[in-house]
């Protein structure tokens, strides 16, 4: 069992940066890849950034490209999403997940934590 617990969000302007920061504990050892997801009021959970065990694979949505950088620990114990350039549409509670490789779908993930909550004003 893998327990993930997210912090860093708070408001924000546009334009402004933020860092959001994911702890897991317990049987990380089973973990393949770790990502981050969102859910802006009345939408479905989208996929936001991935990383694989040990780095070599990251993936990002096309929305955030250029202005969000994923990072973690090889062991799988921590993950990181620093956002810059942030955009009211980018206001959603963020969920960190762990599970069996870096994709997009919300299938091939496990475990999650509860969220944070990240609002960004104009």
């Amino acid at each position: 069992q893998v327990s993930l617990v997210e912090s860093g969000g708070r408001l924000v302007q546009a334009g402004g940066s933020l860092n959001l920061s994911c702890e897991a504990s317990g049987r990380t050892f089973t973990t393949s890849a770790m990502g981050w997801f969102r859910r802006a009021p009345g939408k479905d959970r989208e996929f936001v950034a991935a990383i694989s065990r040990g780095g070599g694979t990251i993936h990002y949505a096309e929305s955030v490209k250029g202005r969000f950088v994923i990072s973690g620990d090889s062991a799988m114990k921590w993950i990181n999403l620093q956002m810059r350039s942030l955009h009211p549409e980018d206001t959603a509670v963020y969920y960190c997940a762990a599970g069996l490789g870096a994709f997009a779908d919300t299938k091939y993930y496990r475990y999650w934590g509860r969220g944070t909550q990240v609002t960004v004003s104009s």
